[in-house]
């Protein structure tokens, strides 16, 4: 069997995603992206087990570009044969833009003020590295699953896993440890800005902020077509909190479904003064 039931229950337990958790700005995404192959994901999940089982401290967050060295380029078509691996793919000489990473980049320089970088040469050299500490890149569920949502895991042969029958049940009982070990670390490390994004739970998401920070108030932003996402934000412990359903990126590649994710930043910065 090409994934190792040890190997994926560890990536479960202990994958949070890249970047550092001492990084001001932190995105989290519902899920982790990718799963399309059962290849590609074992090579996920024994690189991850193979490094990082031996460590102490199993919170820590990955370094992308060597998990990716370590993951093979699975395509088809005109791709198949111009990357090996996913760090080719994302961060070598010919680099493919992510079509999530570039607004998310976006965002970040709204919010800092910082002049728009060449999109694909800062996801190359520095997003999420943990060197720079400027951004984290999170997961809620850490399972790689595609964008066609398909839940392949219930092909599993792994009797001790029996929630991975379903999405659901998955779902179910990974809630309560990662959002409790999220908030947490929003807790310790007290991230300027935190954007959950994609997220189909809002209600939930906002009941357990407010169990774990009683002050936390949200109120609700409302979208402006092609320019602001509607989300929900909130202030408390030095950390502004925003969840939205929206993904920062075009559905269907039609321009009139997609946001300013660069505006949204600058806003939620000059929020903060006034």
């Amino acid at each position: 069997m090409l994934i190792k039931e040890k190997a994926l229950n560890y990536w479960i337990d202990h994958f949070y995603g890249y970047g550092s958790w001492s990084a001001p700005i932190w995105f989290i995404a519902y899920e982790e992206g990718g799963g399309d192959l059962p290849e590609e994901v074992a090579n996920r999940f024994d690189y991850f087990y193979k490094t990082h089982s031996s460590t102490d401290n199993r919170s820590i967050l990955c370094d992308i570009r060597e998990l990716y060295r370590n993951v093979s380029f699975y395509a088809e078509g005109p791709r198949a044969n111009l990357f090996s691996n996913l760090y080719e793919y994302r961060f070598g000489s010919n680099a493919i833009l992510h079509g999530i990473w570039k607004n998310l980049i976006a965002f970040a320089h709204g919010y800092r003020k910082e002049k728009l970088p060449d999109l694909l040469s800062y996801q190359k050299d520095s997003f999420v590295t943990i060197s720079a500490h400027r951004e984290a890149l999170i997961t809620l569920y850490p399972l790689p699953s595609p964008h066609n949502h398909a839940w392949y895991y219930s092909w599993l042969d792994l009797p001790q896993s029996s929630f991975l029958k379903s999405r659901a049940l998955y779902e179910q009982n990974a809630y309560q440890n990662r959002i409790h070990h999220i908030l947490s670390n929003i807790w310790e490390y007290k991230p300027e800005v935190v954007l959950m994004y994609d997220m189909n739970n809002i209600n939930e998401l906002k009941k357990s902020v407010q169990q774990f920070f009683p002050e936390a108030k949200f109120k609700m932003i409302k979208g402006i077509k092609q320019q602001i996402p509607q989300h929900h934000q909130a202030n408390f412990n030095g950390t502004t909190l925003l969840i939205t359903t929206q993904t920062p990126a075009l559905k269907h590649n039609r321009i009139e479904t997609g946001f300013d994710w660069n505006q949204l930043g600058k806003m939620v910065k000059q929020s903060l003064f006034t």
